[in-house]
């Protein structure tokens, strides 16, 4: 079972930072899951939150913001220290870095209430497109089924997962309406039976975020391809191969 770490390696270095993606690098992981919106000039950041208190030097909204504003922000020190004058970085520079260190990243569309699904869409397809990263190295996911259809029509050769939080009786359904090839859920709410009906259709089956060995262990027994997790370190720690 793949080991990807949740927002690069949310334990060990700021969230969606350049520095977790150096994190996953130095403990040999294959895939990263990271987030991504649009600031007020449409530009395409790293960043999980609506807003900007918990994880920067900021206040207000994200969206409020242009991105030389945004630039200018520590998002390292509220972790720790020594990640004073960390930043919130542009997809375009964590997808360059995860190309030179070989690793793979799970881009989740986040889309709030008053945000637009195509625009994010299209701006996300224009920054793979324009740099021609590696498709085979991406992975889309979003809990707004509107994201996973426009990426659809957009970059059609990047794979697509539906992310819910408890499976739905039709989400085979909603896999089909988008050809998409992984369903990601919440462990709390998925069963050995569930599990088993997803694989034998054919779908790739990932959980998050699973912090309990115990709990990833029966996961991997039941077929689940890939979780997420903030510590990758203390599976690796246990003796598992990070891929």
């Amino acid at each position: 079972m793949i080991l990807c770490g949740h927002r690069g390696v949310a334990s060990l270095a700021p969230e969606n930072t350049l520095a977790g993606l150096q994190a996953a690098h130095q403990l040999g992981l294959e895939w990263v899951e990271i987030d991504v919106q649009l600031t007020k000039d449409r530009q395409v950041v790293v960043f999980h939150d609506e807003k900007l208190r918990r994880c920067t030097d900021g206040t207000g909204w994200l969206r409020q913001y242009d991105w030389h504003e945004l630039a200018r922000l520590d998002a390292g020190s509220w972790f720790s220290p020594a990640f004073a004058g960390e930043h919130i970085p542009q997809l375009l520079d964590y997808l360059a870095l995860a190309a030179t260190l070989g690793i793979r990243v799970n881009i989740e569309l986040k889309l709030y209430p008053q945000d637009d699904a195509a625009r994010l869409c299209r701006r996300v397809s224009e920054v793979i497109r324009q740099h021609a990263f590696d498709p085979g190295s991406l992975l889309f996911s979003s809990f707004e089924p509107d994201c996973l259809h426009h990426m659809q029509t957009l970059a059609p050769d990047i794979a697509r997962a539906l992310l819910v939080e408890r499976i739905p009786a039709d989400w085979q359904t909603r896999l089909q309406r988008m050809n998409g090839t992984a369903l990601h859920c919440h462990h709390r709410h998925l069963t050995r039976a569930r599990a088993r009906e997803i694989k034998a259709a054919g779908y790739r089956l990932n959980c998050y975020t699973v912090n309990n060995l115990d709990k990833a262990t029966t996961l991997a027994d039941w077929g689940v391809d890939m979780i997420f997790t903030d510590t990758p370190q203390h599976y690796l720690n246990a003796g598992w191969h990070p891929n």
